[in-house]
């Protein structure tokens, strides 16, 4: 029989997006180069589908690790960073998570299937967060672990870098650091990695989305125990190929993410300039916006082929808020247009 717990949860719902530009999911709109794709398509025309993937990954952590500048024993690797909060929240002690809100969902849907305690911090009214706060809340619930998106999802900005240094040094429990969208930052965080900070990333936003790649780099020891429970055979013979090769290529992907980052600037400039939209600072791949009635445009954009995210209803604090993904430029376009006209 199913729990009742369960049965009183929401799916995690994707909506359909056939035939829409599709601009909800913070992925990375462009296309792998046709020579890049070709020599790709002939790297797993090699693969031995028959024969169950490399179990150890060692080949392909020692890419990651040389890419992020640790070791390879620091590396778990994941089917996406999902899997990996899932194993964090298996592998540690049972207590109370602690969690900023509004942040990324995961978090608390995974704990709520594993029936651990989660407390909320709530932000305040323009999403900055109060460390002093934060803490007072982990060492109020003897928190085991705490996740800090840095940058947030849904609202974009990214914590101070003393704030989050202070986090660090006065959590108790385990601290994981989500750079899901680090690629479109100013900063990342490794140099705090250690006994009790881990930082978790993932190759899905930088144009890797189907592959399903996460991982997480921390305190070799603790990565050792955290790998007890990882599903064997967890990254399938196709994906350890693509990322091994794409690893040798990721200059390309940095320039489609420095891209990116130029067009979030542009978008930002000109939906600021439109009447009855107020834009919250960002360094991820997506604008949080405030419209006066988001249901309303939500439809609009929909009506006129285009999908984002209506964040209205999911938290107090994103009353009338839409997450726009930051398209090509040609897209980007688009929504602004739309937009336009709108609000027009």
């Amino acid at each position: 029989m199913i729990r009742n717990d369960i049965k009183a949860l929401s799916a995690y719902h994707v909506p359909d997006s056939s035939g829409m530009i599709k601009l909800d999911a913070m992925e990375n709109p462009f296309s792998m180069p046709d020579d890049l794709r070709k020599q790709w398509a002939e790297k797993l025309a090699g693969v031995d589908i028959n024969r169950y993937p490399d179990a150890d990954m060692y080949k392909l952590r020692a890419k990651i690790a040389s890419h992020e500048g640790v070791e390879p024993e620091q590396v778990l690797l994941g089917n996406g960073s999902d899997e990996i909060i899932q194993m964090i929240l298996i592998a540690t002690v049972p207590g109370t998570c602690v969690i900023p809100s509004p942040t990324f969902v995961m978090y608390n849907l995974v704990s709520q299937w594993l029936k651990r305690p989660v407390a909320t911090v709530p932000l305040a009214e323009d999403f900055t967060m109060k460390e002093e706060h934060f803490l007072q809340v982990c060492a109020r619930e003897k928190a085991v672990v705490a996740f800090l998106a840095c940058p947030n999802n849904p609202t974009g900005n990214l914590w101070r870098q003393d704030k989050v240094e202070m986090i660090a040094r006065g959590m108790s429990g385990m601290l994981v650091i989500d750079e899901a969208y680090g690629p479109f930052s100013e900063r990342t965080h490794n140099h705090l990695i250690g006994p009790n900070v881990m930082v978790l990333k993932t190759f899905s936003k930088v144009g890797w989305a189907g592959l399903r790649m996460g991982y997480l780099l921390g305190d070799a020891e603790v990565i050792a125990q955290l790998n007890k429970v990882r599903m064997p055979y967890n990254i399938n013979a196709l994906t350890q190929a693509s990322a091994t090769f794409l690893l040798d290529h990721f200059d390309v992907f940095e320039k489609q993410v420095a891209e990116l980052r130029d067009e979030r600037e542009r978008m930002a400039a000109a939906l600021a300039d439109m009447k009855g939209i107020e834009i919250f600072p960002s360094q991820a791949n997506f604008l949080l916006v405030r419209v006066e009635n988001s249901n309303a445009v939500f439809e609009s954009l929909r009506q006129a082929g285009i999908l984002i995210k209506n964040m209205h209803g999911s938290d107090r604090l994103l009353d009338n808020c839409l997450r726009i993904t930051v398209g090509s430029h040609e897209e980007n376009d688009a929504v602004l247009a739309a937009m336009r006209g709108i609000v027009a």
